[in-house]
């Protein structure tokens, strides 16, 4: 991120985010608290924003209902596109409402359908309605947003729209207006966001929207987990697992093979407690893993694995923690689904480079890792089909 990008984010705004991966349980009480801390605390007043609930009444109450119970003073704000009352042209422009965010430290969006989000608080010109723009300067006073799920994808300047499998993402590429779509983009225009991540192996599709539209940075946060982002860039994963970090600024990729393919990408993973400066690019892990810096040389795993489904839920990181804490130097996962072309797959290769490091605990009672700059080589490969007789 140039000097200019940081500066031009600070200037935006004195506020933080909560981004959140989706799934947020109602015992996940650290989330939740942190939410209404960065709101101000005891009594804060935060709008709940329902707008991509298929049910917006019951999925923004249940919202309401968490924050109140950690000390916010949350209320609803009937603005959705599904609502059965109120037409979302009515409630952008109420003066009423705008009174209330006007008033408010922090707006909670909720799950659902992110184009819904846009279709309520952009106008069809593509400027912001009035409520957004309330939103906004919200957040540059110094309130919270935070968003889960599909309050999540908004966060970026891209966000995927109708976003297909993860594979036929990887195969067929995304378009503007179809796959993907503008978001809010309050973490500014550097850093591409999505969620539900780990859980549904779906690290692998955030990297043909990164390509296309020119991001280097691409955090993905894990369900029931949250990545809250200060003013100051500073990154820290709460809750109850993880966010992938994908870094390209030394990525490239071979522009006369047809199929998708990049090298030299680099893959991180950030554990909760973690820490990741946007600006400085230097992760921060938890003070029990500094103790434990793994030591290439000392590696406690002495296996070779193959993993023949990558994006099978939670193998890549599985992958990672092996690979960190290993003797292997470079492990392969394949990549193939009986979708369109199920000839056409992937190779990903994952190896450990100069700059590779990770960190270990078991403080908590179970084993936990931080893994920095994996090299990540992914390329298009093919199957003799059928596969077997």
């Amino acid at each position: 991120m140039n000097a200019h990008a940081e500066d031009n984010t600070q200037q935006q705004s004195k506020g933080s985010l909560v981004i959140i991966g989706g799934a947020l349980r109602v015992d996940n009480a650290v989330v939740w608290q942190r939410i209404v801390q960065q709101a101000g605390g005891k009594g804060a007043r935060i709008a709940v924003i329902p707008a991509a609930a298929g049910s917006p009444e019951k999925s923004g109450g249940f919202a309401v209902e968490s924050l109140n119970q950690h000390g916010a003073q949350a209320f609803l704000v009937p603005l959705s596109v599904k609502h059965a009352q109120f037409k979302p042209q009515d409630i952008v422009n109420d003066p009423a409402w705008l009174g209330k965010l006007n008033n408010a430290s922090g707006v909670f969006f909720t799950g659902g359908d992110q184009g819904r989000i846009v279709q309520a608080l952009v106008k069809a010109d593509g400027s912001k309605t009035a409520m957004l723009e309330a939103i906004w300067a919200l957040y540059q006073r110094g309130g919270v947003i935070a968003g889960s799920s599909a309050g999540a994808a908004i966060m970026s300047t891209t966000m995927f729209y109708d976003a297909k499998p993860v594979l036929p993402t990887l195969k067929l590429g995304v378009t503007d207006g179809k796959e993907i779509a503008a978001g809010l983009g309050f973490i500014g225009p550097d850093v591409f966001i999505d969620q539900h991540l780990i859980i549904r192996g779906r690290f692998a599709r955030m990297l043909p929207v990164m390509l296309k539209k020119n991001y280097k940075l691409g955090l993905g946060v894990d369900e029931n987990t949250a990545m809250v982002v200060s003013n100051r860039g500073e990154v820290e994963v709460i809750g109850y697992k993880g966010a992938i970090l994908f870094d390209l600024s030394q990525a490239s990729t071979d522009g006369a093979q047809k199929n998708f393919n990049i090298s030299n990408a680099r893959i991180s993973y950030l554990d909760r407690g973690d820490r990741f400066n946007l600006y400085t690019r230097t992760l921060t892990p938890t003070a029990d893993k500094l103790q434990n810096k793994l030591n290439p040389a000392q590696a406690y795993n002495t296996d070779q694995r193959f993993y023949p489904d990558i994006l099978a839920n939670t193998v890549v990181t599985d992958l990672m923690f092996h690979l960190i804490d290993g003797k292997q130097e470079r492990a392969i996962g394949l990549a193939f689904g009986m979708d369109t072309q199920p000839e056409l797959g992937f190779e990903f290769s994952f190896s450990k480079v100069a700059d590779s490091q990770g960190y270990y605990s078991n403080a908590s009672g179970a084993e936990s890792y931080t893994v920095h700059n994996l090299r990540l080589d992914i390329r298009p490969v093919s199957m003799n089909l059928p596969l077997y007789k």
